[in-house]
């Protein structure tokens, strides 16, 4: 079995674009070897060539006030899945609570263009939402959740998500201001947390995104 790195895995996925014509263009935004070897990263065409630090600065200046949290007790491969959502809909952070190694496969590298935040435990990722004046708005269905689809979601948030199984636990459903969970209408127990988390960002996107 051949095992994949994780730029060889976005050069299979993306098509990407080759050497750039000369005259390449010129300035500090430009990385030198891309423009001379081509641009197969999954990015898109706005950003081809541009080094990383370029692209992030550009994303930096129109972010949206929204944040996502995800546990991580399991090492749990949906965490990939859902940063790869969070950089579609540009957040503003995402933030690992628990164990700080966690499966990037399912991000394709796009955790690279986010600012990433790391809390050990509960107790530090609140309060860090505290300092910050974000709240914290937990997606799960457990009781106490009302249905996503009709609620009003703080422009200012963080949509936090329990691990895959276990779902939120305790503590962290507690510091939660709000609750809310996806309609089903299946038979199935819940969602994969990376499908619900990309529905739970369309729903805020569809209320504030600029």
């Amino acid at each position: 079995m051949v095992t994949l790195s994780d730029d060889e895995v976005a050069a299979v996925s993306a098509p990407g674009v080759g050497p750039h014509p000369l005259p390449w263009p010129e300035g500090e935004r430009y990385d030198p070897e891309l423009l001379a070897e081509g641009d197969r990263r999954n990015v898109g065409d706005t950003y081809r060539y541009l080094t990383v630090e370029a692209i992030v600065a550009d994303l930096d200046t129109r972010r949206q006030p929204l944040h996502v949290a995800i546990q991580n007790w399991e090492h749990d491969f949906n965490i990939g899945s859902i940063v790869r959502t969070a950089n579609a809909f540009n957040v503003e952070g995402v933030h690992i609570v628990g164990r700080r190694r966690w499966n990037r496969r399912g991000a394709m590298v796009t955790d690279r263009y986010l600012h990433v935040h790391h809390h050990p435990d509960e107790e530090s990722f609140l309060a860090w939402l505290d300092a910050n004046d974000v709240v914290a708005v937990g997606v799960d269905n457990i009781p106490g959740s009302v249905p996503l689809e009709t609620a009003e979601l703080p422009r200012r948030c963080c949509l936090v998500f329990g691990s895959e199984g276990p779902g939120l636990t305790d503590t962290l459903a507690a510091g939660c201001t709000q609750l809310v969970a996806i309609t089903q209408y299946g038979s199935t127990r819940s969602l994969n947390a990376g499908a619900a988390a990309a529905i739970a960002m369309y729903h805020w996107a569809r209320q504030w995104a600029a």
